[in-house]
């Protein structure tokens, strides 16, 4: 994420102009925007023409700048857009004040922002700043007979390959090293900068063996890590043991995976841990909060207004950085989200324990 500009609006906030560089950062704008925040930009618009020179052609788009302000935002992954929506309040031209307009933001577009800025929205759109500077992993989890190629986005995780094949050695070594040969073509054809290879046992080295045969160049990425298992529960074994991290000066879901593993363990244990909108609620009013985990979804939710909570998770949010706790807002694309969600779509880890 790139800010190209910043300036304070005299009794309404900031207004911030960014510049998404990546998917990872439409995603991030997905959690920053929310209704009645005032967004603009440049567009284009579908303008119907019907008057005594020129009958209806049933419209023709038309390019225009353009400020909304937001009813919808919807983060479209596999179409590389974020799609924000809302009533058009300020346009170059008249006649369009008052209908609705979709802007299609996508990698590169200016998007400008108008409104009250939450403390955990400022801090996501820096971590999108500093992301910017890691380098993108893939991760390669490999047993018999099977490989799954993942890379690693602050979104969560995508699988980009799942390979099965023979197993064995000796006489199934030709079905081996077709697996072995698949997977090196699919990390051959990805733009990445590093590649853990992981996996039980030694066929990650064997895989290794064959990669640096045939292609140095993928090899030269390359870094190993055991592993009790391979695709999504590889993967995660990967971010828990801080493999991405030597890799990239911190990413969001490694850091996900080890807050949710300690949450669990605290749980279990009946330690300092608290869950649930009211237990952390509580946890807050006492300044026991050591770190907030907080869902994305559900934080969009609640200040939306579609949540059901009784409680002002803003106010929440704010105690806790006022009391000096940290907030890690969790994204739904990935397991720990997903483990959160079950526990009501916010935990906290605390200092002390509450009777």
């Amino acid at each position: 994420m790139r800010i190209a500009d910043r300036q304070s609006v005299e009794g309404r906030g900031e207004r911030i102009t960014v510049v998404p560089e990546s998917l990872d950062d439409l995603w991030h704008l997905t959690y920053v925007l929310e209704p009645g925040d005032l967004v603009s930009g440049d567009t284009t618009r579908r303008i119907q023409r019907d008057d005594d020179k020129m009958r209806d052609t049933g419209g023709q788009r038309e390019p225009m700048w353009l400020q909304i302000e937001v009813e919808d935002v919807e983060f479209a992954k596999f179409a590389n857009r974020l799609r924000v929506g809302g009533e058009i309040v300020d346009c170059s031209r008249e006649d369009q004040l008052g209908f609705h307009h979709t802007l299609n933001v996508e990698e590169h577009d200016e998007l400008t922002v108008e409104k009250v800025w939450q403390v955990d929205q400022l801090e996501r759109l820096q971590e999108a700043v500093e992301a910017a500077e890691n380098p993108t992993v893939a991760i390669a989890t490999v047993e018999e007979g099977e490989a799954h190629v993942h890379t690693v986005a602050q979104y969560g995780v995508d699988e980009r390959a799942s390979i099965t094949g023979t197993t064995g050695k000796g006489e199934y070594a030709r079905g081996r090293d077709e697996l072995f040969e698949q997977v090196t073509e699919v990390l051959e054809r990805m733009d990445v900068e590093a590649i853990i290879l992981a996996g039980p046992g030694f066929t990650k080295q064997d895989a290794l063996d064959y990669i640096e045969d045939e292609a140095p160049q993928v090899a030269e990425k390359i870094q190993t890590v055991d592993t009790s298992a391979v695709g999504e529960r590889g993967v995660h074994e990967v971010l828990k043991r801080g493999a991405v991290d030597r890799v990239q000066t911190e990413t969001r879901i490694s850091k996900e995976a080890e807050l949710i593993d300690d949450l669990m363990e605290r749980i279990g244990e009946g330690a300092k841990a608290a869950y649930g909108i009211d237990e952390v609620e509580t946890a807050t009013e006492y300044g026991a909060v050591e770190t907030l985990l907080v869902l994305d979804e559900r934080l969009r939710e609640e200040r939306s207004g579609e949540g059901d909570w009784d409680v002002d998770v803003n106010d929440v949010v704010e105690s806790v950085e006022r009391q000096g706790g940290e907030v890690t807002v969790f994204s739904h694309e990935f397991d720990p989200g997903r483990q959160l969600a079950n526990l009501g779509g916010i935990a906290a880890l605390l200092r002390y324990r509450l009777d």
